[in-house]
């Protein structure tokens, strides 16, 4: 086995090691509510327009890493995708800190409005686990060099990723009237 490939096994343990191990903390902090145990701690509102926020710089430094690719500016279309991964995990830790925080709002819509918000709140939880491993990977391929990989596996996970940014603002505009 050559040194890449071994590198290329190991990069795969981590990948999903983590893409399991982060929507499992995840879902298991977000259960947890910090006040309802007993902490004195103070809800922290003031999060969601922040995360809101977070999620749609994500979405327009991926828009810009196309762009920069597409006229082959390489390092450009690296610097975008790093700065989009960094707020991808300060988007999490913002969110996960809010719901530890604070009691969940529930949607106060009705009719039509409420369907669609559940699906896209239901699509956009999904495809944010999903877009884990396929980020990734697409950074592992990229990092070991082998850019027709890349290129492949990113035309899956540019659109997925993308997608989960603009719904994380979407879902917060639609959720927003009924936060406390």
């Amino acid at each position: 086995m050559s040194r890449i490939e071994l590198t290329e096994k190991k990069y795969k343990r981590v990948i999903t090691i983590l893409s399991i191990i982060i929507p499992l903390a995840v879902a298991a902090l977000f259960g947890i509510n910090l006040r309802k145990l007993g902490f004195d701690v103070e809800p922290l509102r003031f999060l969601p327009p922040i995360y809101a926020t977070v999620n749609g710089i994500t979405a327009v430094l991926l828009i810009a890493a196309v762009i920069a690719i597409k006229n082959g500016k390489k390092t450009l279309h690296e610097r975008l995708n790093t700065l989009a991964i960094i707020c991808s995990v300060l988007f999490l830790v913002m969110y996960v800190a809010y719901h530890m925080t604070s009691d969940s709002t529930t949607f106060g819509g009705e009719g039509f409005i409420k369907y669609l918000y559940y699906f896209i709140l239901i699509t956009h939880i999904v495809l944010s686990v999903i877009v884990i491993p396929f980020v990734l990977v697409t950074l592992m391929k990229a990092k070991l060099g082998k850019f027709t990989e890349h290129r492949k596996i990113a035309k899956i996970t540019f659109p997925i990723w993308l997608y989960v940014a603009v719904t994380g603002v979407i879902v917060y505009l639609m959720i927003s009237p009924y936060y406390v």
